[in-house]
Formats: C-alpha cells, structure tokens, sequence
C-alpha cells in the first residue's frame, strides 16, 4: 500500500457523487480500501440493538466510508478543492503542498 493524498483530521471537499461540493474533516482513513469516513458526509441509517452505550435501541445515523477518488484537500489559503503534491522543506522534509496555490499544508 502507498501514501494517499488525505490524512486524518484533513479538511476535504467531495467532488463526485451525492455529496458533491460538500466539505467535512476526516474522522478515519481506510487504506486498505482506499476508503475515508468523512464527518456529516455519506449519512446510512444503521439498526442498533440496546446496547450500554444505547440502552434503548433503534435506528442509529453514522457516516459511511467514502472512496478517497471522490475527495479533494480544500486549500488553506484559497478554500476551494486542489490537487496535492510533495515536496521537500528546508530541512530536508518531505512535506504536502496545495498544487493550486502551491502552500504548505500543515
């Protein structure tokens, strides 16, 4: 498996689908499945059963995964969705930068 261009706690913007033009931050990267779960992005009705956490039960609305193809980073300067490269720092790290605006990403 290589390195995907999102990362936990990333802002995102989805560009495909039902959610398009929506954005979230990113709760949880699946690398195996190349899949994101995205906050408030991809909502599934899930049945619970009573559990300790949920003594009453019922139906349960949690985010779903979201294949990463469909997210883009939203640029810290700009706002709108780009593409990410890589590149080496100062220092001689290498580091995430916004192909649009071409800054840093934290």
């Amino acid at each position: 498996m290589g390195k995907l261009h999102i990362k936990k706690g990333d802002t995102v913007i989805v560009n495909a689908g039902e959610y398009k033009g929506q954005e979230g931050k990113v709760l949880e990267v699946l690398l195996s499945k190349n899949r994101a779960i995205v906050e408030g992005i991809n909502m599934v009705s899930k049945h619970a059963k009573p559990n300790a956490d949920n003594p009453q039960g019922g139906i349960v609305k949690q985010e779903a995964p979201i294949h990463i193809s469909n997210l883009n980073l939203k640029d810290p300067s700009k706002g709108e969705a780009t593409r990410i490269g890589r590149r080496k720092n100062d220092e001689g790290k290498l580091v995430r930068f916004a192909k649009k605006s071409g800054e840093e990403i934290k």
